[in-house]
């Protein structure tokens, strides 16, 4: 029967169409948290799911790189990415999910790639940002603890801000860039006398935090307009970024000293590598999904709202940070900046 030639997808997917038109399509009925409101509850699952998988994956990154001294993150990296691809092409073949916006489950199986050459190019920009961004985050959990990693990330709000203006002119208003700079501050009186300050892992997390700011701002601008939705960009994204990153990691020797690495085969590894693939998929689909039905900067600010959890669970398991007043202040100013932010989005303003 004709009405059975198009499935819908099981999983929620992004609309990569225009960004009025995912509005207009989103807003319709009930679908705002409550009236005033200027996310709808889509948004709010999206971000909820992102945070939840955010604070996992950074604990689990950590006990690999730390608990467990596995010698490279981007032996990590690429786990994650192949795992990624791999989840992706049996989800796609089994009718789950599709990758085009509009694009029926039973067509494009006789096609390996899925996705054209044409629309490869055009996601190029965000397979590379994506890239840079995966690496620089996994190598920065190395040389800071956890509760400094996660004041430290905060201050990604800025260089979104900047990166979305320029990119695509987007301004907020006087009451979002106040509590953005609640964040900033706590985030430099926190730091200001860690008594555990590392140069290379603070210029590693700043590197972490510029490279985020532009994957997400490149993912708002490119994204919508390539057609494809969450998981289509994530395929492009592993088959773009996957073999570059293996000869990287061959190049450096990192294949290397993962085969000779001794815990390799340990049952306590496998199962915090295997988590931590899983919930990497995860993050990634749940970052696009969160930032094309809400915004880059929306995405940030869910990144310092989870790190409440992440500090407290950092410093439960990993230690490492002394007590120091300023640094509750800060941690305090940035948790209250988040939330302000949190309360501006949610009221319209």
């Amino acid at each position: 029967m004709a009405s059975d030639s198009f499935k819908a997808p099981i999983l929620p997917l992004s609309n990569s169409s225009s960004k009025d038109e995912v509005k207009e399509r989103l807003l319709k009925g009930d679908e705002r948290l409550f009236k005033g409101s200027a996310m709808t509850k889509r948004g709010a699952n999206a971000a909820i799911s992102y945070m939840t998988c955010a604070v996992l994956l950074i604990l689990f990154n950590k006990a690999a790189l730390s608990s467990y001294h596995f010698p490279s993150a981007n032996v990590i990296t690429l786990f994650q990415m192949i795992s990624s691809c791999s989840f992706l092409y049996v989800l796609r073949r089994w009718n789950v999910i599709t990758f085009s916006v509009g694009e029926s489950l039973t067509t494009s199986d006789s096609n390996s790639s899925f996705i054209s050459l044409k629309t490869m190019i055009h996601t190029l920009p965000v397979a590379v940002t994506y890239l840079l961004y995966m690496l620089a985050t996994v190598e920065s959990v190395r040389g800071v603890n956890v509760p400094m990693y996660t004041t430290l990330r905060r201050t990604t709000v800025a260089f979104t801000m900047i990166v979305e203006y320029v990119l695509t002119g987007q301004k907020y208003t006087p009451p979002v860039v106040g509590s953005v700079g609640l964040i900033v501050l706590g985030a430099f009186i926190a730091g200001a006398r860690d008594l555990s300050f590392d140069f290379y892992g603070y210029g590693v997390v700043f590197l972490a935090n510029i490279a985020t700011a532009v994957y997400l701002a490149t993912i708002a601008r490119i994204g919508k307009s390539s057609g494809l939705n969450s998981f289509g960009l994530m395929w492009c994204n592993g088959i773009l970024c996957g073999p570059f990153l293996l000869f990287w990691t061959f190049l450096r020797g990192d294949l290397g000293m993962t085969i000779n690495f001794p815990s390799l085969f340990s049952p306590g590894f496998m199962v915090v590598l295997l988590l931590s693939c899983i919930l990497a998929f995860f993050l990634n689909y749940s970052i696009f999904l969160n930032t094309t039905l809400n915004s880059a900067l929306t995405q940030t600010i869910c990144g310092n709202l989870k790190d409440l959890f992440t500090i407290g669970l950092g410093w439960i398991l990993f230690g490492g940070l002394p007590f120091d007043f300023l640094n509750v202040v800060g941690q305090f100013l940035g948790f209250l900046g988040s939330g302000l932010y949190a309360y501006y989005k949610l009221v319209g303003k």
